[in-house]
């Protein structure tokens, strides 16, 4: 894959991490999208592709390390959505408050970027749908385009 391609994922990666904030900050439809802890490993799953695709395109003697890598944290975001999924349409599995929220709200980075990592929602909870699917279930959808397109491109040739 090109050195452009690796960047365009990684800004795209990006970008939803932004959109994801935004949401979170000003809202939809009045609502504020608080992050649960299935959401904030979301984001760094999508973190870990902009990070894995920003080095993939600068260092490119090990360009095939990082490009796993991405892969590998499209995999991982990509069975947390499919989590967060499930929970949404088994809401009675759903105990309120995770204990997975304390655990993530203790990291310093948390304490250092609270309005990007602190979970303060619930995984279940159904928010607002934007254009007819709920927020977890767009995560799905493009973690897994993020999978496929680096699964496919790992093994054409590395252009000199």
């Amino acid at each position: 894959m090109s050195q452009i391609k690796y960047i365009f994922l990684a800004l795209f990666s990006l970008g939803l991490v932004i959109i994801a904030v935004i949401l979170q900050q000003v809202g939809y439809q009045g609502i504020s999208f608080l992050p649960c802890p299935l959401c904030i490993l979301q984001r760094i799953g999508y973190l870990g592709i902009a990070i894995f695709c920003f080095l993939a395109a600068s260092f490119n003697p090990l360009r095939k390390l990082f490009h796993a890598m991405a892969a590998l944290s499209a995999a991982y975001g990509l069975s947390v959505a499919g989590r967060q999924v499930w929970l949404l349409s088994h809401p009675e599995t759903s105990c309120g408050i995770d204990p997975l929220e304390i655990w993530i709200n203790q990291f310093q980075l948390v304490q250092g970027l609270p309005w990007l990592f602190k979970a303060d929602g619930i995984c279940s909870a159904k928010l607002p749908a934007i254009l007819g699917l709920q927020l977890p279930e767009w995560s799905l959808l493009w973690f897994t385009f993020f999978l496929l397109v680096l699964a496919v491109t790992f093994f054409k040739k590395l252009p000199k």
